[in-house]
């Protein structure tokens, strides 16, 4: 059975344009920041738990219930963003794996460095991202 090659990202390493697109330094770059990403979101969703376990007290008075009641709502919507979050974060992981990483859903065309460094989930180039924003706006406007 072939053991699998371990990757190793050079110190205050960055991608760039010149050298070759989704090689295994960049693929192992991105795979690591997608996954430091994700731990930070886990942490904070854990902290942001923790917090309304405690926070569960009833307030006599109604505006510091209300104040109470609007936080915990504020809470729980920031938890369901980091959910979805984390779902993406995962597909970007995935594609990592399958070697689909990089390259733009639509076109097929390699996503910029800068963008995939910005937006490590991002599954579309700047262009098809825009033309796809024009195209939402169109029709939402309908």
């Amino acid at each position: 059975m072939a053991r699998k090659k371990t990757v190793k990202i050079p110190k205050n390493y960055k991608p760039t344009k010149s050298e070759s697109f989704m090689n295994p330094v960049m693929k192992k770059y991105f795979h690591q920041k997608l996954l430091d990403w994700k731990e930070e979101i886990l942490e904070d969703t854990g902290t942001t738990l923790e917090k309304l376990k405690t926070e569960n007290v009833q307030e006599a008075d109604l505006a510091d219930r209300a104040a109470s009641e609007a936080e915990r709502t504020v809470e729980l919507r920031t938890r369901e963003r980091a959910r979805k979050l984390i779902a993406k974060i995962d597909a970007a992981i995935q594609r990592i794996d399958n070697n689909s990483y990089g390259y733009c859903e639509e076109t097929q065309e390699p996503i910029s460095i800068k963008r995939l460094d910005a937006r490590p989930i991002a599954t579309l180039t700047i262009e098809a991202q825009e033309l796809h924003e024009r195209h939402e706006k169109t029709h939402r406007d309908n």
